[in-house]
């Protein structure tokens, strides 16, 4: 996306006047004040937005609330401009009382149209509740600083947030004709998945390929055992969520459990179809006993209320409670795909073998042990295979990886939309 559409130089970003930063994120020409220089209507690369600058205090919460109540009204997103530190103590009572009002307001809108928080300075006082109520916060890169996408200055920061508006306020539509293979990386897709259950890859590269473009990823630098990337398949927005077996082997723990739920609610609510990339060996527990439990049931309920197009891919193996928890058939997935040599099983086929036949391995004699042993993982693969998982309803079609894209774009084309009927509150 390019930003020559845009206002001003991207250099006076960085000054603290609200019109100039809003024309600066707006496209040339476009930019119309709602109020005194605070609120605006406009268009990124085309697309309407309704854009604010502002930090808090009765004056500004007027405009704020008047911003996001517009981008109500007119289904469009709304994107939010913070750099200060909040309002003058001095306002007082009333100060609480603007806060509460672009709480409220902030709420109403939450699940209704595409939310966007960008940080380009310090935000403090009863301001810095707002953006967390937003669908993505977007932050130049500080210390401490935990936003959904993190930008290393005030002019990426603002293309970042372009990127997302276009994402999630023009999502364009599926048609499988333009699902090439590899996507523009043009990268064969079983390439960038390893033989053999136990060998550890990045998984990013994968969700590139299958994209048509890289995407943006969110909350990147957390819990990124769990993947959480919106992007465009098929020309046609869409989520991606993918285990990641670079790290923690791809297990699901608590945190990514929570990540990703936060994810597909967002994505329910405002109607982006889902993809799944699955490819776990279980659930790992949390530090506090209930963890495990807790943040996991979120994501559980997360893709079962979610009423959104939504497709997995098993690519290599799914074990356990990770099966359920990544969008299972069980779940009421749209479909549940597989590639051939998936596994799927309440756990590893190698734990399987030694704790269902271990009475009979102990008792066969060393040399005669190993080929048994070989003989009954070939026999626990079998019962764990794709075809098997077709067999008894949990996969519904065993693919070529090859064929992947243009499957899911397929299915997306055939499926009707849907939109949760529900807001993103933070989790």
């Amino acid at each position: 996306m390019s930003r020559s559409s845009s206002g001003v130089d991207p250099t006076s970003v960085g000054h603290h006047d609200p019109e100039e930063r809003l024309r600066a994120l707006l496209d040339r020409g476009t930019t119309r004040l709602l109020t005194t220089g605070l609120a605006a209507r406009g268009r990124v690369d085309g697309a309407p937005v309704i854009a604010f600058a502002g930090s808090g205090g009765a004056p500004d919460a007027r405009n704020i609330v008047t911003a996001v109540d517009t981008a109500v009204r007119e289904r469009v997103p709304v994107i939010g401009l913070w750099s200060d530190a909040g309002p003058p103590l001095a306002d007082g009572m009333s100060a609480l009382d603007a806060a509460g009002q672009v709480f409220a307001a902030v709420v109403r809108a939450s699940g209704r149209v595409p939310q966007i928080s960008v940080l380009l300075g310090p935000v403090g006082g009863a301001a810095a509740y707002v953006p967390p109520l937003t669908d993505v916060v977007i932050a130049v890169r500080s210390p401490g600083s935990s936003p959904a996408v993190v930008a290393p200055d005030s002019d990426q920061a603002l293309v970042e947030a372009r990127r997302i508006a276009l994402l999630l306020g023009s999502q364009g539509r599926v048609s499988p004709d333009d699902a090439t293979p590899g996507g523009t990386t043009g990268v064969p897709l079983h390439t960038l998945v390893p033989g053999g259950t136990e060998s550890t890859y990045d998984v990013r590269p994968l969700v590139r390929a299958v994209l048509d473009d890289p995407g943006t990823e969110l909350h990147a630098d957390r819990a990124t055992n769990m993947i959480t990337t919106l992007g465009r398949l098929a020309g046609r927005t869409v989520g991606v969520v993918a285990s990641n077996p670079a790290r923690l082997g791809g297990c699901l723990n608590p945190a990514g459990a929570e990540k990703a739920a936060r994810f597909v609610r967002m994505c329910d609510a405002l109607g982006v179809p889902l993809l799944v990339l699955a490819d776990s060996p279980g659930l790992l527990p949390g530090p506090g006993p209930d963890d495990a439990t807790h943040q996991g049931a979120k994501l559980l309920h997360a893709f079962a209320e979610a009423v959104v197009p939504r497709v997995t891919v098993i690519t290599r193996r799914v074990y356990g409670g990770a099966y359920l928890a990544m969008n299972s058939r069980s779940l009421g997935a749209t479909a549940v795909l597989a590639w051939p040599s998936t596994t799927i099983a309440v756990t590893g086929p190698n734990t399987a073998v030694d704790l269902r036949h271990r009475r009979t391995l102990a008792a066969t004699p060393p040399a005669e042990r190993e080929p048994l042993r070989a003989r009954l993982l070939a026999e626990e693969l079998d019962l764990t295979s794709a075809s098997r998982a077709v067999d008894l309803g949990l996969v519904d079609e065993i693919i070529r990886p090859e064929d992947t894209r243009r499957r899911i774009a397929e299915i997306l084309a055939a499926t009707p939309a849907g939109r949760g009927n529900h807001t993103n509150i933070p989790i």
